[in-house]
């Protein structure tokens, strides 16, 4: 079976999807984030960086966090509920 990701999922049914912490788990074309309390790993499409309310969430990482992200990879400091509402306005787009 191959690993497919429409568009972004968190565990097996929501528009997010919360990912292993390999690296060559992400396909071609996604990058991995953490975001909340629990710093869960989710994998999106790298489209949604041209996005102004996703640029706003790396603005705010960038505040917080500077270039040295503690999880070794991109943190959002937000909580998954702000997330989720975030991205989701994504789609379709």
């Amino acid at each position: 079976m191959g690993f497919r990701l429409p568009a972004i999922r968190r565990a097996s049914s929501f528009s997010a999807r919360q990912a292993p912490s390999k690296s060559e788990d992400i396909p071609k074309g996604y990058f991995a984030v953490y975001v909340g309390e629990k710093q869960n790993r989710f994998v999106i499409p790298i489209s949604y960086l041209n996005q102004p309310s996703f640029q706003d969430l790396l603005s705010q990482a960038e505040e917080e966090f500077g270039y040295d992200h503690p999880m070794g990879g991109l943190t959002i400091p937000c909580n998954e509920d702000v997330f989720n509402h975030t991205i989701s306005c994504f789609k379709g787009q």
